[in-house]
Order: C-alpha cells, then structure tokens, then sequence
C-alpha cells in the first residue's frame, strides 16, 4: 500500500515538476537554443497529465476496459516521442558543445545522424517477428528505441565530461546541466528496461527508483535554468591538443576540392572573353620570353 501511494504521488508530481522546468527554460530566454526540451517538457506535461486524468476518471465510474486502452496508446505513443525528442536533444546539445571547433561539429553531427538512422533502423528490424503483430510491434519497437536513446544519451554525458574544460565550458553551463540530467533518465531506464524483463510487477522498488530519478532530474534542469549560466571562456587550445589536430582534419576533409584542366579541352567550350583573357597571357608570355633573346642578340 505504501509503495503504491509513493509511485502515484510522483506520477502526479511529475507533469508539475515538468511545467515548473518549462516555466524556468522560457524565463531564462534559452528556449531558441533548448527548443527540443523544451518539445520534451510538453510532452512530457500533456502524456502526464493525460494518463493522471485518466486514472482519477476510473476511480469516478470510467469503465476500466476503455481507460485501459486510451491509457496504452497515451502512454506509449508519448513514451516514442519522448525517445525521438531526446535523439534530438541529445544532437542540438553536441551541436552547442561543440561550437568552437566548426570541423569537428560538422563531422560529429554527420556521424550523430548516421548513427541515429542505424539505430533507427536497428529498433524496427528488431521489433519484426513473425508473431509480432499490432500493439507488441510497437511496443518492441519504441521500448527498442528508448534503449538505443538512453545508450547514446551516455555516450555524449561522457564525451561532454571529457570536453568541458578544452571546450570553455564549466560544471554549472546549462549544456552541462542538460546532459547530465539526460544520462541520469538514460541510466535508471536501462536498468528499468532490464528488470521489467524479469519482473512484471506493477508496483516495485524500481518504479519508485525511476519515479524519483525523473523528478531530481526536473529540479537539476528548473535550478540551471533558474540562475543566470557563466559566460562561456574563451577556447585556447595547445597545438598538441587533440581537438586541435582532428578540427583541422575535418576542417581540411569538408573543403570543396579545386579542380585542374588537364587537356583535351576543345576551343568551343571556352567563352570568347576567356578566349581573349589566354590569347593576352600568351602574347604577354611570348614578349617576355623574346626579351632576353634580343638583348642577348645585341649584346653578341
């Protein structure tokens, strides 16, 4: 009885933490460069306060066959947008990370996006099974999917951890702040994921768990929100640094080539000003190179 009090008590906690987070995002004028959290926050507010409504209107005399299924397809169709929302997130807070170095951003992003449609993909291969059909396909596909997310989402918590410094930014930047907030959910849904596979109670230690995870994860984000974010230092990187070498190589990788004529060139493809333009160099080459012949001449 007391479990299932705490779990309903941050079910409906949860959505007023998220609004209280928005509220704190769009005062800080930030929502321009968090605007897919921003989207995350909605949703997460909207499928909250959807599923608590429908929960109180059952206790009111709703017929629990229908509230079932208005409850699943809520709850997992926000559940797959909330995975999708944090791919993005987890893209525009590399994309600001990265900033200073243009190279390394742009060949980071081209690699983010590579490895999102994988996994993408990945999820719905693994989602098909002959026996899967209608709600266990999506099902199988957006819990796929929330996985591939929450894996990612460490990834980048660990590179941004190893890059705050070289990268000007500090432990209380609001990019650090996103992050960290992001592989704190990513953490306890993986572990979450593992032990609905072993368990399928209704009401366990781990709803409690994940249920106050989201909630501390909500505060971190309003309090970052909330106080002004120090200014950014200025990137000064050693020419030995690591950052430096490969934002050179991107950079150098993502130049347009130059081409070279090589011959075989017909005189038609050529402009009559681009035909003027070589006649004039090559009289111009000729005289020079008959200059020093004639003075050779006079002198002899």
């Amino acid at each position: 009885m007391t479990q299932s009090f705490l779990i309903n008590t941050l079910c409906y906690l949860e959505p007023i933490l998220c609004a209280v987070a928005l509220v704190m995002l769009l005062r800080s004028k930030a929502a321009s460069k968090f605007a897919f959290l921003a989207a995350l926050l909605s949703v997460k507010i909207l499928s909250g306060a959807a599923c608590n409504s429908l929960l109180y209107l059952v206790d009111r005399g709703l017929e629990r066959h229908l509230a079932y299924q208005a409850y699943f397809y809520i709850y997992w169709i926000s559940y797959a947008l909330e995975a999708i929302l944090s791919l993005l997130v987890i893209y525009s807070i590399f994309k600001l990370a990265m900033a200073p170095l243009k190279g390394l951003q742009t060949l980071g992003m081209l690699i983010f996006r590579w490895v999102a449609a994988i996994s993408i993909a990945v999820a719905i291969g693994v989602a098909v099974n002959p026996h899967t059909t209608g709600t266990k396909f999506m099902v199988a596909m957006v819990t796929q999917l929330q996985q591939t997310s929450s894996i990612l989402t460490l990834c980048l918590l660990l590179f941004v951890c190893f890059a705050i410094r070289p990268m000007g930014l500090s432990y209380r930047s609001r990019i650090f702040g996103v992050s960290f907030g992001l592989g704190l959910i990513a953490t306890i849904s993986l572990v979450d994921s593992a032990w609905i596979a072993h368990s399928h109670a209704v009401y366990s230690t781990i709803n409690i768990v994940n249920g106050i995870s989201v909630c501390l994860t909500l505060c971190v984000w309003s309090a970052y929100f909330a106080f002004p974010e120090p200014k950014r230092r200025f990137v000064v990187l050693p020419t030995t640094s690591p950052f430096l070498r490969w934002n050179q190589i991107s950079m150098a990788l993502g130049d347009d080539p130059g081409y070279v004529a090589i011959g075989g060139i017909a005189p038609e493809l050529f402009a009559p000003a681009e035909l003027e333009v070589m006649r004039r160099a090559s009289a111009k080459m000729t005289s020079n190179l008959e200059a020093p012949n004639a003075v050779q001449s006079i002198s002899a």
